[in-house]
């Protein structure tokens, strides 16, 4: 029996992809949207068992529809792609009870598996992200922005956050610009922010970046 599913992303070539990743499986596409509100339509239009959305959309986003349709007593499963989950995201879909978490690189090899799990009433979200959102809680919700970072990509975004462009980061971490350049790439991608104002931003909130940035 085919397994109806609802698709939200907003970038074509993800879609096409999870389109391919499906493709001959048991789950069958039957809508897309490509952004929160008009994945909430598609919900009452075409009554999909099981939800995918992309975390980042225009207007609400992944975890926001989840929020809303646990909201209104919606338990059908939902899984959310990612390239990034902050540790705010992080938290507010634990909550709501998200079904499933797959990193948008990992989404070939995995999110298949990740639909059968939750279509038999199973969760599948890494251990690791439990344990961070369990953290979180007990901390009482205070978010590290940086947190999922390794330690070497977080010196790099607090060098950002202190207003150093990449030339100055290589001197002061020894590495090339080049390097600078491959670890900046990798932690928009982590942390889900477009450009490096949003980046230094972010590492301001930490207090790490010192009075250096304006």
């Amino acid at each position: 029996m085919m397994i109806r599913v609802l698709l939200a992303d907003d970038h074509t070539f993800m879609r096409a992809g999870v389109e391919a990743v499906l493709r001959g499986s048991r789950f069958e596409i039957i809508a897309t949207a490509t952004n929160g509100d008009d994945a909430l339509t598609a919900l009452t239009r075409h009554d999909p068992q099981v939800c995918i959305f992309d975390v980042r959309m225009p207007g609400r986003n992944g975890v926001e529809v989840l929020q809303h349709m646990r909201q209104r007593g919606d338990d059908r499963p939902v899984v959310l792609l990612t390239a990034g989950l902050e540790d705010h995201a992080l938290l507010a879909a634990v909550k709501a009870g998200v079904n499933a978490i797959v990193q948008k690189d990992e989404a070939e090899d995995s999110l298949l598996d990740a639909l059968e799990k939750v279509e038999a009433g199973q969760r599948c979200v890494p251990q690791r992200l439990l344990q961070r959102a369990l953290d979180l809680s007990l901390a009482g919700g205070n978010v590290d922005p940086l947190a999922p970072l390794a330690p070497r990509e977080r010196q790099i975004a607090t060098q950002v956050g202190r207003g150093l462009r990449n030339k100055e980061i290589a001197e002061a971490l020894t590495m090339s610009e080049g390097t600078v350049k491959v670890y900046l790439h990798a932690i928009y991608q982590k942390l889900g922010v477009k450009n490096r104002t949003e980046l230094a931003l972010m590492a301001h909130k930490t207090g790490e970046a010192g009075a250096n940035f304006s």
